[in-house]
């Protein structure tokens, strides 16, 4: 489902005389339907650069990265739209929405993107918020207002709401008390089950323990060995 073929990520450091850093090269990995992998490392290895490669938000110089028999290497930006919008889902750390958008707006907003009626897509938003214990008095409101935690488990909640056949996670047990951990933690298996295929980044090693089914450590993707 997630494939990546000798792929090769540099930086140039304009405002040092154009400097050219080689961050990654020949990185080759597959994830299949119902895995989830963890990318491991030291911090500054590069799995946050791997995420956003992979996401699109990161150009490389080289090799294929095919989700869902798309490569997004090679698509046209309105390619990449569609791609996030029906089979790529992206659970970042923090939560970027619009001002003055009510929070049940929020969640829904992926499954009206891709044509669920707006009956069905607040059911499946109030499911999903009552689970992540956020007060039903704050549906209504911003979650621009909201606490950290608050606004991380409006996150996931809008992750997990349209049901993408590859997703990537970025910490997404960081900070949670234990209850909404395990809530996070059943959400990644339930994914897993319908047959998502994922890619996470889990510093809280228990959470990785529970629900990735192996590790690719990124640093060596700096000396060019295939995972």
């Amino acid at each position: 489902m997630i494939e990546l073929n000798n792929v090769s990520k540099t930086f140039t450091l304009h405002n040092q005389g154009s400097a050219v850093i080689e961050v990654m090269t020949n990185v080759s990995m597959s994830v299949a339907k119902g895995e989830c992998v963890a990318l491991t490392g030291a911090s500054g290895a590069g799995k946050s650069t791997l995420m956003r490669m992979i996401y699109g938000n990161y150009l490389t110089q080289s090799g294929e990265i095919i989700i869902g028999g798309t490569d997004i290497v090679q698509s046209e930006p309105r390619e990449v739209i569609t791609l996030r919008r029906e089979i790529l889902g992206y659970v970042s750390q923090f939560l970027r929405v619009v001002p003055r958008v009510s929070t049940l707006d929020v969640v829904a907003e992926p499954l009206r993107a891709v044509g669920v009626s707006a009956e069905a897509a607040q059911a499946r938003a109030e499911e999903l918020l009552a689970k992540l214990n956020i007060p039903q008095r704050l549906w209504s409101l911003s979650p621009t207002t909201f606490s950290g935690g608050e606004q991380q488990r409006v996150n996931i909640a809008r992750g997990f709401a349209h049901t993408y056949p590859a997703m990537l996670l970025d910490e997404p047990t960081a900070s949670l008390d234990a209850a909404n951990r395990e809530v996070v933690l059943s959400l990644i298996e339930d994914a897993k089950e319908r047959g998502a295929a994922i890619i996470g980044i889990f510093h809280d090693e228990a959470a990785r323990d529970s629900v990735c089914d192996r590790e690719i450590n990124v640093a060596r993707f700096a000396q060019g060995v295939a995972a």
